[in-house]
């Protein structure tokens, strides 16, 4: 699906939203929304992978340079800490054993609001590489659509025992 000038990026992330199911992407839409508000100036990096959406937030359009990612797969919704690997977890929020990325899987709407995320949020943010200009107008960058992808509605997304699979890595920005 190439990027064309009828087709506005805002309006490609909502179509690559709309094949979740409801209730996954009404909390994509919700952590989206909020880390919006809490990240002014950023530029949003939006991947839609074999395996999962991934929209980065950073202070520019290049993935390396990106502090955090909503990851959108069939069953959840994580927030990526794209540099959190020596961030403090006195709460033990963080999943992940790599040199760099941390996660912590959304399970209800409002937990981007939590002060244990939101503290980590800010500590992520002063630590970042590059920081994040709030005057700088945010934009929206659709950079790589996989023609291959993993269905995103649940109805076939069982591991072999039938329970919902948990996400084993992070979804690659770029």
């Amino acid at each position: 699906m190439a990027i064309t000038p009828t087709r506005t990026p805002a309006r490609q992330l909502a179509s690559f939203l709309a094949k979740f199911e409801p209730n996954v992407a009404a909390s994509a839409r919700a952590a989206l929304s909020r880390l919006r508000k809490r990240l002014p100036g950023a530029t949003e990096i939006v991947y839609d992978n074999y395996n999962a959406l991934a929209i980065g937030f950073g202070p520019s359009d290049k993935a390396s340079e990106a502090i955090f990612s909503i990851a959108v797969y069939p069953h959840w919704v994580s927030l990526f800490f794209l540099q959190g690997a020596k961030l403090p977890d006195p709460h033990g929020l963080l999943k992940g054993t790599g040199t760099t990325v941390r996660h912590i899987v959304l399970t209800q709407p409002g937990a981007l609001d939590q002060p244990a995320i939101k503290t980590l949020m800010s500590v992520a943010m002063r630590s970042a590489k590059r920081p994040i200009d709030p005057g700088q107008r945010r934009r929206l960058v659709i950079k790589s659509i996989s023609a291959k992808q993993r269905p995103r509605r649940h109805s076939t997304d069982r591991s072999a025992s039938g329970r919902k699979a948990l996400p084993q890595r992070s979804p690659r920005l770029g």
